[in-house]
């Protein structure tokens, strides 16, 4: 049952406070990796318009120096674009960090299914009603 977790579109399962059995934490655990997984995605997406309309402004300036623009507009202009680039860069962190708790998320399902998947299946198999979640907890 371990595998890669995808997100299946924008709406994913809320999963009830308090409640930490096993199905109910690896829709949890799922859910955090998909969002990850999503919002990388979009920083991409972001990083590269960043990326895209700084050339583009870069383009422009020089073009305005070569027609003997305003030499300040013209600097204005490449103050942008080196702006845009800065952005570009620092949304790379947040793609560095989305990246590692998309892992780290795996991570755990794969721990959390691992350990505790072989005993819900028996338990589930077994044809008795187990107890609600919480009820053998330590105290």
């Amino acid at each position: 049952m371990s595998g890669e977790i995808v997100p299946r579109g924008d709406t994913l399962p809320a999963v009830p406070d308090g409640d930490l059995g096993f199905l109910s934490l690896g829709v949890a655990v799922a859910t955090l990796t998909a969002r990850a997984l999503l919002l990388k995605e979009k920083v991409w997406a972001l990083q590269r318009l960043f990326q895209r309309n700084a050339e583009k402004a870069s383009n422009m300036s020089e073009m305005c120096d070569a027609a003997e623009v305003e030499p300040q507009f013209t600097a204005q202009i490449m103050e942008g674009s080196a702006s845009l680039r800065e952005v570009s860069e620092a949304s790379g962190e947040l793609v560095n960090a989305a990246d590692q708790m998309q892992m780290d998320a795996q991570g755990f399902n794969d721990a959390h299914q691992g350990e505790y998947g072989g005993i819900y299946e028996v338990t589930q198999s077994m044809g008795v009603q187990q107890p609600k979640p919480g009820f053998n907890e330590v105290k």
